[in-house]
């Protein structure tokens, strides 16, 4: 058993920053010894940040982003394509494509993949507001930007089975080499997806 080097409060800030992804306990330690360290500049301002957050950022009743208004501002933009829809399975995928600025479009974040080992079905996915969405019309196009997992893919030809008949072109990403890839250290999966998707030089 570990002894205790430091009073509770900040024995709680160190076990609260080890459940942020991607901090374990070591790294927790470090990052909470930082922020009271730089107690004024760091610490206040993140505590004050954290509350307002807090009290402001809700989910889009739209899509599913999460924002400080409700529609957010991705679903208020007017200058988005309004006839092209991105299908993502979190948040994060909605944030990568929007820094990628490849396409200007409207999306719809699922909430996960389908997992029925992890009791993950269609009831606890944002699937059934997404049919309502294409059913509603306006939209030509909808990309399914979801992971190319076993769980990514099986969520994929569910959506678009649920989405047949209601006349929207479905689409997904390609999948196989990465831009600056090298053939000789890629996966055989991601090879042969390259050659399936292959296109015209």
């Amino acid at each position: 058993m570990s002894k205790r080097i430091a009073g509770p409060e900040i024995e709680r800030l160190i076990q609260l920053l080890a459940k942020v992804p991607g901090l374990g306990p070591r790294s927790a330690r470090r990052a909470a010894l930082h922020l009271i360290k730089k107690k004024e500049q760091l610490l206040g301002p993140l505590a004050a940040a954290m509350a307002e957050a807090l009290d402001t950022v809700r989910i889009c009743s739209t899509c599913g982003n999460v924002d400080t208004c409700d529609p957010c501002t991705v679903c208020t933009d007017a200058r988005r394509d309004p006839a092209t829809l991105i299908v993502v399975e979190d948040v994060a995928d909605l944030w990568a494509l929007e820094r990628a600025g490849a396409i200007n479009a409207r999306y719809h974040v699922l909430g996960g993949t389908l997992s029925p080992l992890d009791g993950v079905g269609p009831e606890e996915l944002n699937i059934k507001a997404l049919v309502d969405r294409v059913a509603a019309g306006g939209f030509g196009e909808l990309i399914l930007a979801v992971n190319a997992t076993v769980e990514g893919q099986t969520t994929a030809h569910y959506i678009t089975d649920q989405l047949d008949g209601l006349g929207v072109k479905v689409t997904r990403l390609a999948h196989g080499v990465p831009v600056g890839g090298e053939l000789d250290y890629l996966d055989e999966g991601t090879l042969a997806a390259a050659l399936k998707s292959r296109t015209t030089f």
